[in-house]
């Protein structure tokens, strides 16, 4: 959301319903864009459910059927190049 809320249990109800559309238009265009056989959509809320940045937000993660991730997972950087690659197929037209 625009408007900053801390975490899932402080986000009105108008800025989690726009999350939950634009989550679903992200996942949509991954499938489509990237191939991906299924979507992960992954909230953590509070530190003991993971929660590292503390600002509601969603991971809508691009999944494969041969995939190596395992939830829950420990984040690691990726290649630049790849990741700006893979952003550009997801941005707005």
């Amino acid at each position: 959301p625009r408007e900053h809320s801390v975490d899932l249990l402080e986000v009105p109800g108008e800025d989690l319903d726009a999350c939950a559309r634009m989550a679903k238009k992200l996942a949509v265009r991954a499938k489509d864009r990237l191939g991906a056989d299924g979507i992960n959509i992954l909230n953590c809320c509070r530190p003991a459910a993971w929660q590292t940045v503390f600002h509601y937000h969603w991971h809508v993660i691009p999944r494969y059927e041969d995939d190596p991730l395992k939830l829950p997972w420990i984040p690691r950087g990726g290649h630049e190049d790849e990741i700006a690659e893979i952003a550009s197929k997801l941005r707005k037209d």
